[in-house]
């Protein structure tokens, strides 16, 4: 991709026939789809891709067991495929995990249950051994014609205290079940826009590109340059998630208000004795207050989310001190000899929960489905399809359902499904992965460990990632190589220091970062840029403000100690 191309193209052809709004992981998912029936399809996004709601997920690709209570049972139903799926396409990113579910109660929640199923309650509860044993027995019938992992067991109190000796002694049972996880669902986002510009001539993506309206039809302005360029699209479709009825406002779609969105925050937490406590498992449990809440090992850390939060302003989004506080007297709950400090957390984030509008006073029971709605053309605007709605786990059929619906206005029919597409990295990867790395490693001249740790980040696309066998010179401080970081700065839209260091990589989410590494770093996109002596430095200090406002990471003082050290 290739901004300059892009931006110089859309001067030159402002007709066209789709302009997608959003660029986190429903709009990507939707301009592939259209991309590859050959339509001719713009996305634009307000920051970086994959930099909202995309990129602030629990990481984990699931059919939502609790979900099952509300009575979603075709949600469920859709995610554990769509699941699958991502397991066959996305195999260097999207893994098993096993996930157990400690359990306090016997037949706790089966009243409650079948009243709130009922809709006569939307009254959380706690959940007994009854209930959770019929949503895991509904998880494996659902996945029984296409058995890719284990079904469920269930163990008694002696087993599980066993296996995970620091869990609740008051434990009654544990269940575990098979989900996934996903562990950079950023560059997942980013191989799917990679895939559709390269397949298509006629699909062009640009982020930091904002869409208004003109008072006579729409424009995208470049916010790196101020530059604002005329499009005239016969179809607009907002995928901004829970930003839909502010984009609706600011390209004049006249709408009633679609969206209703919450926050969830998660911490990653730097803790030896609570990872091996885990013993690889995902652990899925209910706070006291019936919250649901998860811990999961995540690339040598542990994920720890989430709260559920009604939110205004979906921009302003981060995790604040009680939720920090919540998360983990959370934890103190399901394995209450384990303290995390707060220097051990290296990493929070926050996101909005693209939920539909609801006046449900428990936001844990707003439906987590999609669907899709036209807003009719007023004016010179074109009909706008608003994605509503949505979890992670199911982008591509939601994308797959919005491009039909976009095709069938256009007059159009579609050629190719994606079901079984492989994405970026994910084709041909390897059954032995040890195998293919020490293969790898052998022809170009790298260690297996190297080896290794390029295929878990780039899947099979790792050989455009390395340099000449002795030109592999590692950055400070980093098991990132110059040539990997010159790579992402010069193919994949890297428009600043954020962009690399929070989304094209997982050095700042896995607690790596170091002032050196993003020296080192910074002078490298300087040189791509051909930024001054200036620029370079407000663009250190603006990304050194954002770890520490949004993020809870403080180099500059970590800096200042060091130095007095």
């Amino acid at each position: 991709m290739n901004r300059s191309h892009t931006i110089a193209g859309l001067r030159d052809r402002p007709n066209i026939a789709v302009l997608v709004i959003g660029g986190g992981i429903n709009g990507i998912s939707v301009f592939r789809e259209l991309a590859l029936q050959g339509v001719d399809v713009v996305l634009a996004e307000k920051g970086d891709y994959c930099s909202g709601a995309s990129a602030a997920l629990s990481r984990m690709v699931h059919g939502g067991l609790r979900y099952l209570e509300n009575g979603e049972f075709k949600l469920v139903r859709e995610s554990l495929l769509e699941r699958d799926r991502l397991l066959r396409n996305a195999p260097h990113y999207v893994a098993p995990l096993p996930t157990t579910v400690p359990i306090f109660d016997i037949f706790s929640g089966l009243a409650n249950g079948a009243v709130r199923f009922l809709g006569l309650t939307r009254r959380p509860s706690r959940r007994g051994a009854l209930v959770i044993k019929a949503g895991l027995a509904m998880y494996d019938l659902f996945t029984a014609a296409r058995r890719l992992m284990p079904t469920h067991r269930f163990r008694g109190r002696a087993e599980t205290l066993k296996k995970w000796p620091a869990i609740n002694p008051a434990i009654r049972n544990s269940a575990t079940y098979y989900d996934a996880w996903v562990s950079r669902p950023e560059r997942l986002g980013l191989e799917m826009l990679l895939d559709a510009t390269a397949s298509a001539a006629n699909a062009r993506a640009l982020n930091y590109a904002q869409v208004s309206s003109t008072g006579d039809g729409l424009a995208i302005t470049d916010t790196l340059t101020g530059e604002a360029l005329p499009v005239r699209a016969q179809l607009v479709v907002n995928a901004t998630g829970g930003w839909i009825d502010l984009t609706n406002m600011a390209i004049g779609a006249a709408a009633p208000g679609m969206m209703g969105g919450t926050k969830g925050s998660h911490l990653i937490v730097d803790n030896d004795e609570l990872f091996d406590a885990l013993g690889g498992h995902m652990v899925y449990y209910e706070n006291e207050d019936g919250r649901i809440c998860i811990l999961f090992p995540y690339l040598g850390k542990v994920l720890i989310g989430s709260t559920d939060i009604r939110v205004d302003d979906p921009d302003q989004v981060r995790c604040e001190e009680d939720e920090q506080r919540y998360i983990l007297q959370s934890l103190a709950f399901v394995f209450p000899s384990i303290k995390v400090t707060d220097d051990q957390i290296v990493f929070r984030f926050s996101g909005v929960r693209p939920l539909p509008a609801s006046e449900d006073s428990f936001t844990g029971r707003i439906p987590r489905d999609h669907f899709c709605e036209f807003v009719e053309p007023a004016g010179h605007l074109p009909a706008t399809l608003c994605m509503i709605g949505g979890k992670w786990t199911t982008f591509r059929s939601f994308g797959a359902l919005a491009a039909d619906m976009a095709l069938k206005r256009l007059g159009l029919v579609r050629s190719k499904g994606t079901q079984d597409m492989a994405i970026g990295g994910g084709r041909d990867f390897p059954t032995d992965a040890q195998a293919w790395c020490a293969s790898f490693a052998a022809e170009h001249g790298l260690s297996v460990e190297r080896a290794g740790a390029l295929l878990q980040r780039y899947g099979t696309s790792a050989r455009y990632f390395i340099s000449h066998p002795a030109g592999e010179q590692m950055l400070p401080h980093s098991d990132y190589s110059a040539s990997e970081i010159r790579h992402i700065i010069e193919r994949e839209q890297v428009e600043c220091l954020a962009d690399l260091f929070l989304r094209r990589t997982t050095i700042a989410i896995s607690g790596g970062l170091s002032f050196d590494l993003v020296n080192a770093v910074l002078d490298m996109l300087t040189t791509h840029k051909g930024w001054s002596a200036g620029e370079a430095a407000t663009e250190r200090s603006t990304f050194l403000t954002l770890l520490a406002d949004r993020h809870g990471i403080d180099l500059q003082t970590h800096q200042r100690s060091a130095l007095c050290a």
